[in-house]
């Protein structure tokens, strides 16, 4: 993996390579502490280590013995994991890019009723594994999804205790339903908020069900873990989170990701998560804007290019991979297309935004993976989370607590009748209807 940081230089928002020659001293001094939280396995920065402490073979053996549980030796419709945010967007990241095979994967992460009776009327429940992950075991959506999930299979005739894998804490609903009903299960890493848990088990599962190699994904993310280094002009994982930290002191409040490839679509989701909820605390982050290339080039570009110069643009290209011929065709003023392919228009499409937003000096960087594999899927994760890390690091933010978020579900849980000063707060709200 590579990272070119050249056009975030000299653009409308003042950023020079003198500027990050000074930065890189800050940069020295933040990799010093998170090597040593590294080392020492604290909270949050124990997840910049899963690549020397998962266990990957507890995790295809747990894969191996819930699918044969659910389907013995036939074949496997889906797999279902219910979770959200980090508890699902890891896996759904990684099967969205590796997966190959005929089994579906998906995740129960929201729960719009109308959603959620669509995406189970899809799927043979007496062929699909059920993966259920909250490290508390009391997460209100995943519980309430999992419990409705269970309703289907009873009114389908299926025995859920054959379908459903457990991911979770020790001790909690979760961990007490496996135990219970002799569940396989994997245990959720200790010290590794959600959002930094893809290369653990809660990541990792649902890709070894479905046949990624994922040995090759923590391989990946090992090679990235490596290339950590006190300089941010030696590391690309720095370069990135360093230029990005600058940028925002500069004024890049919000921070677009366009991977030029459908099979990455999703890491834009699973990115946005990560950047949001760790570095946007005490007036500081980056409002990370979802979009793909070049589908969304057509609508946000303008904007991008000629909006507000508030902006970094991260683009992410696949280097090498699959391609398709464009057909020869008589038709005028095509004749630009004629001996192209695919892939050589998705090239040209990529370069052409970055030259067009340096022109009118909009900041950009291009992360470049050689291809979209296992490991060059693991190693772009990796390097993300190290990244965010060191903004956080660089920005003197707590990366690794959401008290926002659980604000958010105290409210939630009181409103459905837990009593919780947050909740009061809702019920109080100001109104100012029109209709």
């Amino acid at each position: 993996m590579e990272v070119d940081i050249g056009n975030a230089l000299d653009g409308a928002l003042g950023l020079t390579e003198t500027d990050l020659e000074t930065l890189d001293e800050s940069v020295a001094t933040a990799h010093e502490r998170i090597e040593r939280g590294r080392r020492d396995r604290d909270h949050g920065y124990a997840a910049l280590a899963l690549p020397e402490t998962v266990d990957t073979t507890a995790i295809r053996e747990t894969a191996r013995a819930a699918r044969e549980r659910a389907v013995g030796d036939g074949e496997l419709d889906a797999v279902v994991t219910v979770g959200i945010g980090g508890s699902a967007l890891g896996a759904v990241t990684l099967t969205d890019a590796l997966a190959a095979g005929d089994t579906a994967a998906f995740a129960l992460d929201n729960v719009d009723p109308a959603w959620v009776d669509r995406r189970l009327a899809e799927v043979d429940l007496s062929r699909t594994v059920v993966n259920v992950v909250s490290r508390s075991g009391t997460t209100a959506e995943t519980l309430a999804n999992f419990l409705v999930v269970r309703e289907a299979m009873a009114d389908a005739g299926v025995d859920w205790t054959d379908h459903t894998v457990v991911t979770t804490g020790d001790s909690g609903n979760l961990a007490a339903a496996a135990e219970t009903h002799d569940l396989p299960r994997l245990a959720v890493p200790e010290g590794v908020p959600g959002r930094f848990s893809a290369l653990s088990a809660v990541g990792l599962l649902v890709p070894a069900l479905v046949g990624v190699d994922v040995d090759a994904v923590v391989a990946g993310g090992a090679r990235a873990a490596d290339s950590l280094a006190p300089s941010l002009f030696d590391c690309p994982a720095y370069a990135y989170g360093a230029t990005a930290y600058a940028l925002a002191e500069r004024g890049a409040a919000v921070n677009a990701v366009l991977p030029y490839a459908e099979s990455l679509e999703r890491y834009a989701e699973w990115f946005a998560q990560l950047w949001a909820e760790s570095l946007g605390k005490d007036g500081r982050g980056q409002t990370p804007a979802r979009a793909l290339g070049v589908t969304d080039q057509h609508s946000q570009l303008q904007l991008y290019r000629a909006g507000p110069a508030d902006k970094l643009v991260t683009l992410v290209r696949v280097a090498d991979g699959p391609d398709r011929p464009i057909p020869a065709t008589d038709l005028d003023g095509l004749s630009y297309l004629a001996d192209g392919s695919l892939r050589e228009l998705l090239d040209a499409e990529l370069r052409a935004t970055e030259a067009s937003l340096a022109a009118a000096g909009r900041e950009n960087v291009r992360i470049q993976l050689e291809r979209a594999d296992a490991a060059a899927v693991g190693e772009l994760l990796y390097a993300s989370e190290a990244a965010c890390v060191l903004f956080g690091e660089l920005a003197d933010v707590a990366t690794f607590t959401q008290p926002a978020v659980e604000w958010g579900k105290a409210a939630a849980r009181g409103l459905l009748g837990e009593p919780t000063d947050e909740s009061e707060q809702v019920r109080e709200k100001r109104e100012l209807i029109v209709d």
